[in-house]
């Protein structure tokens, strides 16, 4: 008969980063993990407050993306309606539509993607993980015969950013790479959400999600693939949202590349 673990010798701490099992000093929680607790609240509230330089930005993808030349793919800087951070944080609408001066700047020319970089809510996560996701994700797209839209770089935008952006290059799915709401245990994770046949009356049920990319939660590689299967299988049935779950999709109905990078 297989023996059990005492409760007692369990540390929960040893499965998860959450703040559990707290260590106290008499009746209150131990003045190390208050401490800690005030820096993971500090670096939440600076990933939200930072800002996205996009001029930097571009010359990193240029600099550590030399496929993005190789096969032709321009990189625009774009802005949305918020014209600064606190208008931003403060009128989400604002993020969710593009400025007419950047609206100019899309060219409309048929396209299977359209890639768009945002900042969203940390600007930290887009830095951190935005080039490495796009260095396992790119090579593959391009392999698997993607034609790929200008990527798109936006300061101050919103997941809906990629309707307009999308819906304006004529791409067939969007690709929204953005910084998403920071944890007290996580600053800095990217989340990547994806819309078949992008235009401003998409709600958030015609989009899929995948959250907590990073180093610590989903690694850019393993979510590069993850990315590939479900785009792969968007394309094939034409659709994105609740209609299209992981669990519910055939492999044999969805193209090899796709099957592979499961």
């Amino acid at each position: 008969m297989t023996s059990l673990i005492p409760t007692r010798h369990l540390n929960l701490r040893d499965f998860t980063p959450a703040r559990v099992s707290l260590p106290v000093a008499g009746h209150s929680i131990a003045t190390n993990e208050v401490l800690n607790f005030q820096l993971a609240h500090a670096q939440a509230r600076d990933a939200v407050h930072a800002v996205l330089h996009l001029s930097s930005l571009a010359q990193r993808l240029y600099a550590e993306l030399p496929i993005l030349a190789g096969a032709s793919i321009p990189v625009l800087e774009l802005q949305s309606n918020a014209p600064n951070r606190a208008a931003y944080l403060r009128q989400p609408v604002l993020g969710r539509t593009l400025h007419p001066d950047s609206v100019t700047k899309l060219q409309p020319a048929s396209s299977d993607l359209a890639i768009i970089i945002a900042d969203g809510l940390s600007a930290l996560a887009v830095e951190r993980h935005g080039i490495p996701l796009l260095a396992h994700l790119l090579p593959r797209l391009l392999d698997a015969g993607w034609k790929i839209a200008p990527i798109s770089l936006v300061q101050q935008g919103r997941v809906a950013i990629g309707d307009p952006i999308g819906l304006r290059l004529r791409a067939k799915l969007s690709l929204v790479l953005i910084g998403e709401r920071p944890g007290l245990s996580s600053p800095d994770s990217l989340g990547a959400y994806f819309t078949w046949h992008p235009h401003p009356n998409r709600t958030d049920a015609d989009r899929n999600c995948l959250s907590n990319i990073r180093d610590a939660g989903l690694p850019p590689d393993a979510a590069a693939g993850r990315l590939l299967w479900y785009l792969e299988a968007a394309r094939a049935r034409q659709i994105t949202g609740t209609s299209l779950k992981e669990g519910s999709i055939a492999l044999e109905g969805t193209p090899k590349s796709a099957e592979n990078a499961r």
